[in-house]
């Protein structure tokens, strides 16, 4: 696609910046010192994705997605993943009305442009298995009858350590809906010192407005999704993915679904940058965030001591960049 079908491009992206940055500064004013992980999760939002967090309890994984749903005007909805959490909890079901003498459908909590998921893999494969057709294919389907979900949705949702008690890994295909994965980490000495400042006295979510809405949200992503991807640009997505199938690091590579969304995270990565196009810098960016969860090391990497970060540093460094992108 060129570029020139895009239209009024440097108006639209102009409107784009207005508009994150909004957000940007208004999560930043509750999520303090974490920037990279605010504009990873604006990346996910823009490329119509979905969000993993993981990390240790009390970083603020929640924080930063209840964060993001408070500064959108929208529908929001948490689920507290819990070992009794049913699939029905999730996707919603349908009840026989007396009055009428049929069965009326009722939502679940999945029902929302905005879906908090807190600890996740708290809850049993069976009820983690809810969400599978409502983030690939944003419905659901209850009784043989399929709802579809309102737009923009995106699933952020926090997941603690696995060597945490009570917690079930993750199967590989609903980690493979995720686009991205990102860990918090401890806040810088300063951050947690302002920390103590602004959250000591109450909830810093209390006093934070919304700054845009659903339908905006909407029409950026279509924004997004329209920006200029080069064939070449397209190859370099397709060779990294490849190589990681290839690595003998690796038991089990990146699957289609991940080339396809480093390449739409790639260009929210080149809006938020100000292009009508994607480079290869945004690929390699993204790389890991977007690829490192959906890997898994053969033992040899494991014996190594690497880690999926290694890894994929070293299929970066092995296939050739493209010299022009467009």
């Amino acid at each position: 696609m060129e570029p020139a079908v895009i239209g009024d491009v440097d108006t639209a992206l102009d409107h784009l910046h207005a508009v994150v940055g909004d957000v940007h500064r208004a999560m930043t004013t509750v999520v303090q010192g974490k920037d990279e992980a605010v504009r990873t999760a604006l990346t996910v939002l823009l490329a119509g994705g979905h969000l993993l967090i993981e990390d240790v309890p009390g970083v603020g994984k929640t924080l930063l997605a209840k964060t993001l749903a408070h500064t959108i005007d929208s529908t929001v909805r948490r689920i507290q993943f819990t070992p009794d959490l049913l699939p029905s909890d999730v996707t919603g079901v349908s009840v026989f009305n007396q009055d009428t003498h049929a069965f009326e459908f009722r939502p679940g909590a999945i029902f929302a442009n905005v879906v908090v998921g807190d600890e996740i893999n708290r809850a049993s494969p069976k009820t983690q298995s809810a969400l599978l057709e409502s983030m690939e294919e944003h419905q659901v389907t209850v009784d043989g009858r399929t709802y579809p979900l309102p737009g923009p949705f995106i699933v952020m949702a926090t997941q603690n350590p696995l060597e945490m008690e009570g917690t079930y890994p993750l199967p590989e295909a609903q980690r493979d809906r995720f686009m991205a994965r990102i860990s918090m980490g401890y806040p810088s000495p300063a951050a947690e010192l302002a920390m103590l400042d602004t959250h000591g006295a109450g909830s810093p979510l209390e006093g934070l407005a919304p700054v845009t809405d659903a339908a905006t949200v909407a029409g950026l992503v279509g924004v997004v999704e329209r920006l200029h991807a080069s064939p070449a640009v397209r190859q370099y997505v397709v060779d990294l993915v490849t190589a990681t199938r290839a690595s003998r690091y690796l038991r089990l590579g990146a699957s289609p679904r991940a080339g396809l969304q480093l390449l739409r995270a790639s260009r929210a990565r080149a809006a938020l940058q100000g292009r009508d196009h994607v480079l290869p810098d945004d690929v390699q960016e993204l790389l890991v965030p977007v690829l490192a969860h959906r890997v898994l090391l053969a033992s040899e990497a494991e014996l190594s001591g690497m880690g999926a970060q290694d890894v994929l540093g070293a299929v970066l460094a092995d296939v050739p960049v493209p010299s022009r992108p467009r």
